[in-house]
């Protein structure tokens, strides 16, 4: 009876492997899957297939927006924003640095990875910054000129487990 439970659990709620810790990589560029990459382009346009035969179905209009690679094929990328919406984009339009959406309202970014470290600034909700040097709990981020140390928690751009240095 609780063998069934469990399954039961586990088949509703499936484990979704961290960017980090996934274990597979791409057949074509062998970089792990998934992994975070950014626009490097102002406009991108996101197909339903790996191919320009296939129908157009958004553009993302956000340079350095982060998005999440989840597939391969030839020079197509599977890629999903923050809000799980994708499709497939040419390569040429992503690029490997990484960069963050900042989650929470007035994040304040602060001079160490303390929450009582002097704040360097506040970053508004939907602000794309750059990705520094992470820890388990804090990453470095800049943005405007400013530079300064936030919640891992309260960005979108960076795995859970991931360290960066």
């Amino acid at each position: 009876m609780l063998t069934r439970a469990v399954l039961a659990l586990l088949l509703t709620f499936p484990l979704v492997p961290s960017p980090a810790s996934a274990g597979e990589v791409g057949a074509v560029t062998n970089l792990p899957l998934p992994r975070f990459v950014s626009m490097k382009a102002a406009e991108g346009n996101v197909r339903r297939g790996p191919s320009l035969s296939h129908r157009i179905d958004w553009v993302f209009k956000r340079r350095d927006m982060p998005l999440l690679i989840t597939a391969e094929h030839g020079h197509w990328r599977r890629v999903e924003d923050r809000d799980g919406m994708g499709g497939w984009v040419h390569y040429s339009l992503l690029s490997g640095t990484r960069t963050v959406l900042i989650e929470q309202d007035m994040l304040q970014l602060h001079a160490r990875p303390d929450p009582g470290a002097p704040v360097a600034a506040a970053l508004e909700l939907g602000v794309v910054a750059r990705l520094g040097d992470c820890d388990l709990e804090w990453c470095e981020l800049r943005s405007g000129g400013y530079k300064g140390w936030a919640p891992k928690s309260r960005v979108w751009g960076v795995g859970a487990r991931e360290l960066r240095d």
